[in-house]
């Protein structure tokens, strides 16, 4: 993966961005329940390493052509890469919405003790 370097950087035009094993699913949920749910699931099928849930937050967003403003969580879903389709399958068929906001964030740099516990704890290395 490429990116534009930093502003100033006169003798490199881009610079190469590491992307390691893992990385974030960032879903959204109706409720903390909801969240906890999907989470547990997870985790017992060994698709993630862990879940943050937020508290609840104001989301605004279009539907069926209406504005519309809901109370929801979001999850902080870490995995690695290699597993990420299978969560996202299952977040899917786990999920009370029909259109589920689920996105893949790769992860570029982290702690590497942290990066490594979470290929161990889902049963690859990250």
């Amino acid at each position: 993966m490429r990116c534009a370097a930093p502003k100033g950087d006169q003798a490199n035009s881009e610079q190469e961005v590491q992307v390691t094993e893992c990385c974030t699913l960032y879903v959204t949920c109706p409720t903390r329940q909801a969240a906890v749910d999907i989470g547990r699931r997870l985790l017992t099928e060994k698709l993630i390493a862990c879940a943050n849930i937020t508290v609840e937050m104001t989301s605004l967003y279009r539907w069926q052509g209406k504005v519309c403003e809901d109370p929801e969580v979001a999850m902080f879903i870490k995995t690695p890469r290699r597993k990420a389709a299978a969560a996202i399958t299952r977040i899917t068929e786990l999920h009370p919405y029909d259109t589920p906001c689920i996105v893949q964030w790769d992860i570029t740099a982290g702690h590497e003790d942290y990066l490594k516990w979470v290929g161990e704890v889902c049963g690859d290395e990250a």
